[in-house]
């Protein structure tokens, strides 16, 4: 029952079949084993739904109906290929805000958002940070190299130097009283 206490409907198929899976994928560009991977399935359950002639029901019907009427939130969702040294996945709790690929030597980054509101993702509004705006941003994610008593921190954690990266590599990148956290990837 929705809020105002009255059942609430939708204008959702109670079953789907292999067809419009095939139909979904080829719409979507996307194998068997990418299908798979974006559904969260494995690709023999991929190859079952497409195989056999059976109805399939449950989460994947409202998915395929939503990728059907707008096939183009697949490729929102994708993450590109990893073309710089680092990679720093923004995250609030376990959602994916932003993912931030750093080319230190040239000092060149990328972000790729993967969230509608500037207050999660990890530049706000500026969608071409610099490489200056990234190391305000990773600093930020750490304690101040002002601290009190730095060197102590820095022993606790066995780093030899500030360095946020190395920082954030012992921390994620944890503040106290917020839900934001940091993967890296090299």
């Amino acid at each position: 029952m929705g809020k105002t206490g009255k059942n609430i409907e939708y204008v959702i198929n109670e079953y789907i079949t292999g067809e419009d899976i095939k139909k979904v994928r080829a719409l979507l560009g996307m194998t068997q084993k990418e299908f798979a991977s974006f559904v969260r399935s494995s690709n023999r359950t991929v190859e079952n739904w497409e195989s056999n002639n059976n109805t399939i029901s449950g989460p994947i019907v409202p998915l395929v109906e939503i990728l059907l009427r707008k096939p183009e939130l697949a490729a929102k969702l994708m993450v590109p290929n990893k073309e710089k040294g680092l990679r720093l996945w923004y995250m609030y709790e376990n959602t994916v805000c932003s993912v931030i690929d750093v080319n230190e030597l040239e000092r060149s980054v990328k972000v790729y958002n993967y969230i509608d509101n500037p207050l999660y993702r990890a530049f706000g509004v500026n969608m071409e940070p610099n490489y200056e705006d990234y190391e305000e941003f990773i600093e930020s994610r750490c304690f101040p190299r002002t601290r009190d008593k730095i060197k102590l921190e820095l022993k606790k954690l066995d780093i030899p130097f500030y360095d946020p990266i190395m920082i954030i590599e012992k921390t994620e990148g944890r503040m106290a009283e917020d839900h934001f956290w940091i993967k890296l990837e090299r």
